[in-house]
Protein backbone atom coordinates (compact mmCIF):
# COMPACT_ATOMS: atom_id res chain seq x y z
CA UNK A 1 0.00 0.00 0.00
CA UNK A 2 1.23 3.67 -1.12
CA UNK A 3 0.83 6.19 1.19
CA UNK A 4 1.05 9.50 0.46
CA UNK A 5 2.03 12.69 2.41
CA UNK A 6 -1.54 14.18 3.65
CA UNK A 7 -0.47 17.47 2.84
CA UNK A 8 -1.18 16.68 -1.40
CA UNK A 9 -4.91 16.31 0.08
CA UNK A 10 -5.02 19.50 1.67
CA UNK A 11 -6.89 22.06 -0.36
CA UNK A 12 -4.77 24.83 -1.58
CA UNK A 13 -5.23 28.30 0.39
CA UNK A 14 -6.45 31.16 -1.80
CA UNK A 15 -3.80 33.78 -1.25
CA UNK A 16 -5.02 37.27 0.17
CA UNK A 17 -5.32 40.66 -1.62
CA UNK A 18 -2.67 43.03 -0.13
CA UNK A 19 -4.08 46.34 0.05
CA UNK A 20 -3.67 49.53 2.19
CA UNK A 21 -6.47 49.41 3.96
CA UNK A 22 -9.48 47.07 5.32
CA UNK A 23 -12.33 49.33 6.32
CA UNK A 24 -15.44 48.55 7.92
CA UNK A 25 -18.05 50.74 8.08
CA UNK A 26 -20.39 50.36 10.91
CA UNK A 27 -24.17 51.95 10.34
CA UNK A 28 -26.58 52.36 12.90
CA UNK A 29 -29.64 50.32 12.37
CA UNK A 30 -31.63 50.51 15.88
CA UNK A 31 -35.06 51.70 16.30
CA UNK A 32 -33.78 55.25 17.30
CA UNK A 33 -32.87 55.43 13.30
CA UNK A 34 -35.81 56.01 11.59
CA UNK A 35 -35.83 55.73 7.59
CA UNK A 36 -34.62 59.40 6.80
CA UNK A 37 -32.12 58.89 9.20
CA UNK A 38 -30.74 55.22 7.79
CA UNK A 39 -30.82 57.11 3.98
CA UNK A 40 -28.78 59.90 4.67
CA UNK A 41 -25.87 57.65 7.10
CA UNK A 42 -25.93 55.75 3.38
CA UNK A 43 -26.04 58.94 1.10
CA UNK A 44 -23.15 60.52 3.37
CA UNK A 45 -21.14 57.61 2.98
CA UNK A 46 -21.84 57.00 -0.59
CA UNK A 47 -21.09 60.56 -1.47
CA UNK A 48 -18.05 60.82 -0.03
CA UNK A 49 -16.53 57.42 -1.49
CA UNK A 50 -17.04 58.73 -4.82
CA UNK A 51 -16.34 62.38 -3.59
CA UNK A 52 -12.66 63.55 -5.44
CA UNK A 53 -11.23 64.13 -1.96
CA UNK A 54 -11.76 60.80 -0.87
CA UNK A 55 -10.41 59.35 -4.34
CA UNK A 56 -7.47 61.22 -4.29
CA UNK A 57 -6.69 60.07 -0.33
CA UNK A 58 -7.33 56.57 -2.12
CA UNK A 59 -4.99 57.21 -4.93
CA UNK A 60 -2.51 58.26 -2.48
CA UNK A 61 -1.83 55.52 -0.75
CA UNK A 62 0.53 52.68 -1.05
CA UNK A 63 -1.48 50.14 -3.12
CA UNK A 64 -3.32 52.58 -4.95
CA UNK A 65 -6.90 50.64 -3.32
CA UNK A 66 -8.77 49.93 -0.32
CA UNK A 67 -10.98 47.56 0.71
CA UNK A 68 -14.53 48.54 2.22
CA UNK A 69 -17.75 47.09 3.49
CA UNK A 70 -21.11 48.58 5.13
CA UNK A 71 -22.72 46.64 7.71
CA UNK A 72 -25.81 48.14 9.81
CA UNK A 73 -25.91 47.28 13.38
CA UNK A 74 -29.02 46.76 16.03
CA UNK A 75 -29.31 43.72 17.64
CA UNK A 76 -28.68 41.73 14.69
CA UNK A 77 -25.81 43.02 11.88
CA UNK A 78 -26.48 42.77 8.29
CA UNK A 79 -23.83 43.13 5.48
CA UNK A 80 -25.44 45.35 3.30
CA UNK A 81 -22.76 45.93 1.06
CA UNK A 82 -20.24 42.82 0.87
CA UNK A 83 -16.29 43.88 0.98
CA UNK A 84 -15.27 45.85 -2.20
CA UNK A 85 -12.18 46.64 -3.45
CA UNK A 86 -12.12 50.53 -4.53
CA UNK A 87 -9.54 51.47 -6.61
CA UNK A 88 -10.93 54.52 -8.45
CA UNK A 89 -14.55 56.25 -9.63
CA UNK A 90 -15.51 52.84 -11.05
CA UNK A 91 -15.72 51.10 -8.18
CA UNK A 92 -16.38 53.84 -5.81
CA UNK A 93 -19.62 54.71 -7.80
CA UNK A 94 -20.66 50.82 -7.83
CA UNK A 95 -19.93 50.48 -4.39
CA UNK A 96 -22.45 53.82 -3.76
CA UNK A 97 -25.21 52.56 -6.18
CA UNK A 98 -25.10 49.42 -4.19
CA UNK A 99 -25.46 50.78 -0.65
CA UNK A 100 -28.25 53.10 -1.46
CA UNK A 101 -30.23 50.35 -3.70
CA UNK A 102 -30.34 47.91 -0.77
CA UNK A 103 -33.30 47.85 1.34
CA UNK A 104 -33.10 47.77 5.12
CA UNK A 105 -32.11 44.52 6.90
CA UNK A 106 -31.29 45.65 10.37
CA UNK A 107 -33.79 45.93 13.37
CA UNK A 108 -33.87 46.03 17.02
CA UNK A 109 -32.59 47.64 19.61
CA UNK A 110 -28.90 48.70 20.84
CA UNK A 111 -26.09 46.04 20.38
CA UNK A 112 -23.04 48.10 20.14
CA UNK A 113 -20.37 45.73 21.94
CA UNK A 114 -21.97 43.46 19.18
CA UNK A 115 -21.58 45.79 16.40
CA UNK A 116 -17.56 46.19 17.23
CA UNK A 117 -16.72 42.53 17.33
CA UNK A 118 -18.90 41.76 14.40
CA UNK A 119 -16.92 44.47 12.50
CA UNK A 120 -13.64 42.72 13.88
CA UNK A 121 -14.74 39.32 12.53
CA UNK A 122 -15.66 40.81 9.24
CA UNK A 123 -12.04 42.22 8.88
CA UNK A 124 -10.45 38.44 10.25
CA UNK A 125 -12.26 36.36 7.65
CA UNK A 126 -12.44 38.62 4.26
CA UNK A 127 -9.94 37.72 1.30
CA UNK A 128 -7.75 40.95 1.40
CA UNK A 129 -4.71 41.52 3.65
CA UNK A 130 -4.81 45.42 5.03
CA UNK A 131 -2.13 47.25 6.08
CA UNK A 132 -4.22 49.38 8.28
CA UNK A 133 -7.98 48.17 9.59
CA UNK A 134 -10.00 50.52 10.95
CA UNK A 135 -13.78 50.82 11.76
CA UNK A 136 -15.99 53.86 11.39
CA UNK A 137 -18.80 53.29 13.71
CA UNK A 138 -21.62 55.22 13.25
CA UNK A 139 -24.88 55.71 16.20
CA UNK A 140 -27.11 58.09 17.83
CA UNK A 141 -26.88 56.92 21.26
CA UNK A 142 -24.90 54.64 23.90
CA UNK A 143 -27.68 52.10 24.49
CA UNK A 144 -26.48 48.36 24.98
CA UNK A 145 -29.36 46.84 25.48
CA UNK A 146 -28.17 42.86 24.18
CA UNK A 147 -24.91 41.59 23.59
CA UNK A 148 -21.00 41.97 25.34
CA UNK A 149 -20.30 45.57 26.97
CA UNK A 150 -19.55 48.16 24.88
CA UNK A 151 -15.99 49.06 26.67
CA UNK A 152 -14.23 45.39 27.02
CA UNK A 153 -15.25 44.70 23.67
CA UNK A 154 -13.95 47.95 22.37
CA UNK A 155 -10.59 46.67 23.91
CA UNK A 156 -10.65 43.32 22.32
CA UNK A 157 -11.28 44.74 18.88
CA UNK A 158 -7.87 47.61 19.87
CA UNK A 159 -5.89 44.66 21.42
CA UNK A 160 -6.16 43.03 17.62
CA UNK A 161 -4.54 46.14 15.96
CA UNK A 162 -7.67 47.77 14.71
CA UNK A 163 -8.42 51.69 14.80
CA UNK A 164 -12.25 52.66 16.02
CA UNK A 165 -13.25 55.76 14.75
CA UNK A 166 -16.91 57.44 15.56
CA UNK A 167 -19.35 59.72 13.92
CA UNK A 168 -22.22 60.51 16.64
CA UNK A 169 -25.25 61.73 14.89
CA UNK A 170 -26.98 64.29 17.24
CA UNK A 171 -30.38 64.98 16.14
CA UNK A 172 -32.63 68.04 17.41
CA UNK A 173 -34.08 66.66 19.94
CA UNK A 174 -30.70 64.98 20.76
CA UNK A 175 -30.05 64.14 24.51
CA UNK A 176 -26.70 66.03 24.65
CA UNK A 177 -29.46 69.19 25.09
CA UNK A 178 -30.17 67.67 28.74
CA UNK A 179 -27.07 66.60 30.25
CA UNK A 180 -26.10 63.72 28.00
CA UNK A 181 -22.93 64.51 26.23
CA UNK A 182 -22.53 61.74 23.77
CA UNK A 183 -19.58 63.33 21.83
CA UNK A 184 -18.01 62.42 25.49
CA UNK A 185 -19.44 59.15 25.94
CA UNK A 186 -18.06 58.06 22.39
CA UNK A 187 -14.77 59.86 22.77
CA UNK A 188 -14.62 57.62 26.60
CA UNK A 189 -15.94 54.34 25.53
CA UNK A 190 -16.19 53.92 22.04
CA UNK A 191 -13.21 55.25 19.91
CA UNK A 192 -9.88 53.41 20.41
CA UNK A 193 -6.30 52.42 19.10
CA UNK A 194 -3.78 54.97 17.67
CA UNK A 195 -4.51 58.36 15.72
CA UNK A 196 -8.37 57.19 16.53
CA UNK A 197 -10.63 60.16 16.28
CA UNK A 198 -14.13 61.06 16.07
CA UNK A 199 -16.70 63.67 14.52
CA UNK A 200 -19.76 65.01 14.94
CA UNK A 201 -23.13 65.01 12.47
CA UNK A 202 -26.05 66.75 13.66
CA UNK A 203 -28.36 66.49 10.31
CA UNK A 204 -27.84 64.94 6.96
CA UNK A 205 -25.77 67.71 5.50
CA UNK A 206 -23.51 67.85 8.39
CA UNK A 207 -23.60 64.16 8.18
CA UNK A 208 -22.02 63.92 4.55
CA UNK A 209 -19.11 66.30 5.31
CA UNK A 210 -18.18 64.90 8.75
CA UNK A 211 -18.06 61.48 6.52
CA UNK A 212 -16.04 63.03 4.11
CA UNK A 213 -13.61 64.67 6.59
CA UNK A 214 -13.19 61.21 8.49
Amino acid sequence: MILFPLALWAAPVAAQTETSLELVLLADASGSIDAGELIFQRQGYADAMTSDTVLAAIADTLHGHIAVTYVEWATNQVQVVDWMLIDGAESAAAFADALTAAPRAAFGRNAIGAALLEGQRLIEVNDYDGFRHVIDFSGDSMGNSSGPPIVPSRDAVVAQGTVINALPILRPDSPRRAGYDLEALYAENIIGGPGAFMVTADGRESFAAAVQRK
